[in-house]
């Protein structure tokens, strides 16, 4: 939901003292920034200091489920611990049965972080274990710190071969927007999210910048390898490991690569207990593997709903319902209603071409918000066109129950105002972008 809003993930923790150079923050503090991991980052957009800018939706990002960015990682030679998918308590009791062993971990699958502090992952030692921890996740809501008071439904497991360990260890790759480059994060403290990891223990954070002329170098590799204290045999897989996480996130059209943690057993074994990815919906067109991967039950509705009339739409938190072409403006019409004392409903980009039924199937988005109280349609058309436009807002208000306010400017405006007035609809014209944003609020505050 909310997450999908930030464009920016894991941007600097610390500045680096040289591109392609391996750091340790041990000379400096490691500040807290807008750069953590996007799977862990909150903005409360209740919050009238929270300003809205257009780096905040320049990102829509496809998730997947852990097993299936483990199955990805594990073709480019990461390696995994074996398991397999359930969507029962017995099928989880037969996937365990087949893994064999005698410890197994039931991992429930939701796009979340923190589910073992939620009660997500359960160690279990015998098959009845098994079928008690799955029956008890599965259909249950699961809340943790990212998922928010809603939480997620449970409707898949995954069961793993349980794995001794001796060290945790964190690794992350993300696309860092600020510096046009993947940046790799490390850190000897596995198993903590990296805000709490940047917080308690910055000393511990690794950082390079992969320069996108010759890709990640084996010698990269090697420095993050060492400096998280590996003997030669660790060093060796964890080279693998590294190197096989670029390689998938270069090839793939990833914008987050997140193994937490990365374990070292006893046999000096290098393995991904966790994994998460994330990818560039833009890419999606050339990466049919990926697409096929998304689980509906994990999205906002809407938003899968807005995507099939290819409008760009994220849910938020407020009463006033937006509809309006381009980022820019929608950012800009975002923060003007907030500046007026108002909260909008969603970010929703009807794109250039916005057609009178593109336009309608807009309203009808908006609409499923029981939350919104007010619509306000801005649009600045230049490749549009405000009569279309004019004739889609016309079609859609015919039954619409609550205050609807427009303002048009660009290309064939004169025409979408005309169209607009002799439509005999209470339709609230604004000339200018503020007029529009007072008159919604105040709609909307019910003046």
């Amino acid at each position: 939901m909310i997450q999908r809003l930030l464009g920016e993930v894991f941007s600097c923790v610390s500045d680096l003292a040289g591109r392609c150079h391996v750091e340790s923050a041990q000379a400096r503090q490691v500040p807290l920034c807008d750069g953590l991991p996007v799977t862990s980052l909150h903005v409360d957009h209740r919050d009238k200091n929270t300003v809205f800018n257009v780096d905040n939706v320049a990102e829509a990002r496809v998730d997947i489920h852990e097993y299936q960015a483990k199955s990805i990682l594990a073709k480019f030679g990461v390696h995994i611990p074996p398991g397999g998918v359930a969507y029962s308590a017995d099928q989880a009791v037969y996937v365990a049965t087949e893994l064999g062993g005698a410890h197994w971990a039931v991992k429930a699958q939701i796009h979340s972080g923190g589910r073992g502090k939620a009660g997500g992952v359960k160690l279990c030692r015998t098959y009845h274990e098994v079928t008690s921890a799955a029956q008890a996740m599965l259909g249950s809501r699961l809340i943790t710190n990212q998922t928010g008071p809603e939480g997620k439904i449970v409707h898949r497991l995954y069961i793993e071969k349980a794995t001794p360990f001796e060290r945790e260890l964190y690794l992350g790759f993300v696309l860092d927007r600020k510096i046009e480059r993947i940046r790799v994060i490390a850190s000897v403290e596995g198993g903590m999210e990296i805000e709490e990891i940047a917080h308690e223990n910055p000393e511990s954070i690794i950082q390079v910048e992969i320069e996108p002329a010759v890709g990640m170098q084996p010698f990269q590799a090697r420095q993050i390898a060492f400096g998280l204290g590996l003997n030669l045999k660790q060093v060796s897989q964890a080279v693998t490991v590294i190197l096989g996480c670029y390689r998938a996130f270069r090839d793939l059209d990833a914008v987050m690569v997140e193994i937490n943690p990365l374990v070292v057993t006893k046999d000096d074994q290098v393995i991904a207990l966790d994994a998460k990815m994330s990818f560039d919906d833009n890419a999606l067109y050339r990466r049919p593997q990926i697409t096929e991967m998304r689980d509906p039950a994990e999205e906002d509705p809407r938003e899968a709903r807005a995507a099939e009339f290819g409008l760009n739409y994220v849910g938020l938190e407020g009463d006033i319902g937006c509809i309006i072409n381009g980022a820019g403006l929608a950012m800009a019409t975002m923060d003007n209603i907030k500046y007026c004392g108002g909260e909008p409903a969603n970010f929703l980009d009807v794109g250039g071409g916005a057609s009178p039924e593109r336009v309608a199937a807009a309203f009808n988005l908006v609409l499923t918000d029981p939350n919104v109280k007010c619509i306000l349609v801005n649009i600045f058309a230049g490749i549009n066109r405000c009569d279309w436009v004019a004739e889609g807002v016309v079609q859609a208000a015919k039954d619409l129950r609550i205050p609807l306010v427009v303002r048009l400017a660009g290309t064939n405006v004169e025409e979408g105002q005309k169209i607009i007035r002799e439509s005999g609809l209470p339709i609230i014209s604004a000339e200018s972008l503020t007029e529009a944003c007072e008159k919604a609020v105040q709609l909307a505050k019910g003046h």
